[in-house]
């Protein structure tokens, strides 16, 4: 295979960034349509909290753009998990040049895996743990304070943390992908465990808004469960690799 020159391979890295930004620009615009829907969306946990509460918690806006800053901030997010998988695909096509064809063929089950390990991230923690954190945080104080959130604030908390468990949730996809390509093995996941379950619980200890055990489980279970899952996914990826190389040889 002939080597393209440095200036080559700049000038393609700059065109698959450029698409992935038009794609990202092109859903922010859909998603922008829908802001007022998505924010409803978004305003669940804090529902959830007012069901049950005795004080209330009202969203407020404090100086005249947050309105327009926080639809924004809610359009880029819904604009970039919809075009997530492009831009994974340009991702994809600007490394797949260099991979032999059989690695090529990866690209398909890793776009698909990839976008729906993003999406049960946000599922994970739209529906299980921000229901739970939410509340907890603020009647931590109980009935001595009337929460009166800022609407930026709490729509970029909420958008930080959606984001943060999508792409945790792709743990698994990424070691099948490694591990498929030769660089990574299920052996070495399994050695290094104890470190794991370290990085794992005190990444989930940095996620996690709380202090109390319970909430800091609901992120640590799921990332322990995803490492476990991730060396399963890194040993079919090395069983194809080794066909693969098989193949090649013969």
């Amino acid at each position: 295979m002939r080597e393209a020159p440095l200036m080559e391979h700049l000038e393609e890295l700059r065109s698959r960034i450029l698409w992935a930004l038009v794609a990202w620009i092109a859903m922010t615009a859909v998603a922008f349509v829908f802001r007022i829907e998505l924010l409803a969306l978004l305003e669940r946990p804090l529902a959830i909290y007012n069901a049950t509460a005795r004080v209330k918690a009202d969203l407020q806006v404090l100086n005249i753009t947050e309105p327009f800053v926080t639809s924004f901030k809610i359009a880029a997010f819904g604009g970039l998990a919809l075009a997530l998988p492009f831009i994974v695909y340009q991702i994809w096509a600007f490394i797949a040049p260099g991979l032999y064809s059989h690695e090529r063929r990866l690209a398909v089950p890793f776009l698909l895996g990839a976008g729906f390990s993003f999406a049960v991230g946000v599922v994970f923690a739209y529906y299980v743990f921000l229901p739970y954190a939410v509340p907890f945080l603020l009647s931590f104080l109980g009935d001595l304070v009337k929460p009166n959130i800022s609407l930026g604030q709490y729509m970029s908390q909420i958008l930080a943390f959606l984001g943060v468990m999508g792409i945790v949730f792709e743990m698994p996809v990424v070691s099948y992908l490694v591990a498929r390509l030769g660089l990574l093995s299920s052996r070495f996941l399994m050695q290094n465990w104890r470190v794991a379950i370290v990085l794992l619980i005190t990444l989930a200890a940095v996620i996690t808004p709380t202090v109390d055990v319970f909430n800091l489980a609901l992120i640590s279970v799921p990332l322990l469960i995803l490492y476990a899952i991730s060396i399963l996914t890194a040993r079919l990826g090395e069983r194809g690799h080794l066909r693969a190389a098989q193949q090649t040889t013969g």
